[in-house]
């Protein structure tokens, strides 16, 4: 997963407003307690980051693979 990925999964899968907010302030102690921005500021796996988020949010796992990647061109 590409950092561009990991915030578009994030935006279809909060929301851009609060998508932003949970990115920014939620602390997940398994990535060290950074937020999920930090993390990705930090270098740290953007997959990793993104399974780390939807594990504290509990995002169920069918809204989980495949977000973030973009909508195949014609």
């Amino acid at each position: 997963m590409r950092v561009s990925e990991f915030w578009r999964a994030v935006d279809q899968v909060f929301g851009e407003a609060y998508g932003a907010v949970v990115a920014r302030d939620v602390v997940l102690e398994e990535l060290g307690g950074r937020s999920a921005a930090d993390a990705i500021d930090a270098g740290i796996d953007a997959r990793r980051v993104w399974e780390a988020l939807c594990d504290s949010q509990d995002v169920p796992l069918d809204k989980r693979h495949g977000k973030g990647l973009a909508e195949p061109r014609d």
